[in-house]
């Protein structure tokens, strides 16, 4: 049997700008990880460091959480800063793997463009609409299982539900000059994580119809229940499409077998 296990690290970094020590969440993160004795981890918001003599970004925080357990000799992948080097400064995607990683590779807007916005409520009102870019890729990556298999992982973390910034709407980080630019920014954010959502569809679409057979995993951050609109997109359940001869494309949501502890 093989465990795959995903876990969101809120901001895994080292001070100055972390509030913590590594020694203190090391404390709290390293048994959790332990207990999970997952072949397979898929991490989300795992933060890059500056290190000396290096040019770019390092997992410096995550090499000294991971220091000591199991998880310090897994083949990892991550996604890559957009200067194509290195790793982004924050919420960097994550996947340690016991088995070889034979590939990855990141999907950003290949599949689905930016939605264009026009911001109704922005001050000053924008000329032109904005893009609804999305702040984060899919992390694909393809596991040797040994015996000629191979298990394909998309590590993934959808936009959180709060509101995206609107030019001129906010007195703080997260306090509203009116409920209308408050509301807009909820709005632009549920696009961008519907977006998301979609383009992982699609990816699903686009791999199952070159491998019917394909072993697939999709894993990671939501940041939405099963019954949610981003969820629906990505699942493709034959009762919400209509179609049963579609049923094998639908993606089956694991956690409604799991007991509520894991």
């Amino acid at each position: 049997a093989m465990r795959l296990a995903t876990f969101n690290i809120e901001n895994l970094d080292l001070p100055p700008k972390s509030g913590r020590t590594p020694a203190q969440r090391a404390g709290v993160l390293r048994p959790a990880l332990e207990r999970l004795d997952a072949d397979i981890v898929c991490l989300q918001e795992v933060n890059g460091q500056h290190v000396p003599a290096a040019p770019e970004r390092q997992l410096a925080a995550l090499d000294q959480l991971l220091s000591g357990t199991r998880y310090a000799g897994y083949h990892r992948a991550s996604t890559i800063a957009a200067s194509g080097k290195g790793v982004s400064d924050v919420h960097n995607l994550v996947t340690l793997s016991r088995s070889p990683i034979l590939s990855r590779r990141e999907v950003r807007h290949e599949l689905v463009p930016p939605a264009a916005i026009a911001e109704v409520t922005a001050s000053p009102r924008a000329e032109a609409p904005v893009a609804a870019t999305f702040e984060r890729p899919l992390l694909i990556t393809e596991h040797d299982l040994g015996s000629n298999r191979v298990l394909t992982v998309v590590n993934l973390h959808l936009r959180a539900p709060l509101a995206a910034a609107i030019p001129g709407q906010k007195r703080a980080a997260f306090e509203w000059r009116s409920i209308g630019g408050w509301a807009e920014g909820f709005y632009l954010s549920g696009i961008k994580r519907t977006g998301q959502a979609l383009e992982l569809r699609l990816l699903v679409d686009q791999m199952l119809a070159r491998d019917p057979a394909l072993l697939l995993a999709v894993a990671g951050d939501f940041n939405c229940e099963d019954y949610e609109t981003p969820m629906k997109i990505a699942v493709g359940a034959a009762e919400d499409t209509g179609n049963a001869d579609l049923a094998a494309g639908s993606l089956v949501v694991l956690d409604r077998g799991l007991d509520s502890d894991r």
